[in-house]
């Protein structure tokens, strides 16, 4: 099955926004994935740091999505969406750095969904979604979108 943004959209209930060309097929990859203030991360590259709780409750994600960060001030969504029983998600995690907000374990292709940046899919695989930070000078800041 061939998934577009169209198709995302219709399946989560999302809008995105009209200047995305909204019939092309989402690329799945299995490496890094920056979409925004997000970046989705593949386990294995922080597996010595970064982990989920070991008795941590996980959530089926369920086919109209799961919202992973919302932009400042009421912004839009970034939205995990996968295909029931593909995938599961917990925020139950240990991260020195403090930027993980999640892991996701997918066991079929899943897509990033977001109004204004369109849609990326994720190959099967477990992955961090953390937070973006960029630094100015020696200060660090978690990156806005």
């Amino acid at each position: 099955m061939t998934v577009t943004l169209a198709s995302l959209s219709q399946q989560t209930g999302l809008a995105v926004l009209d200047h995305l060309e909204q019939s092309v097929r989402i690329p799945v990859v299995d490496g890094l994935q920056a979409q925004g203030d997000l970046i989705v991360i593949p386990l294995a590259m922080l597996a010595s740091s970064v982990r989920a709780w070991p008795d941590g409750p996980w959530t089926d994600v369920p086919p109209e999505g799961v919202e992973l960060l919302r932009g400042g001030s009421g912004g839009n969504p970034h939205t995990l969406v996968a295909e029931p029983g593909t995938c599961r998600w917990t925020t139950r995690v240990t991260d020195p750095d403090w930027l993980a907000i999640g892991i996701f374990e997918a066991f079929t292709p899943v897509y990033l969904l977001h109004p204004e940046h369109g849609a990326s899919g994720c190959a099967p695989g477990t992955y961090v979604v953390r937070r973006q930070r960029e630094r100015e000078g020696q200060r660090a800041r978690l990156v806005a979108d």
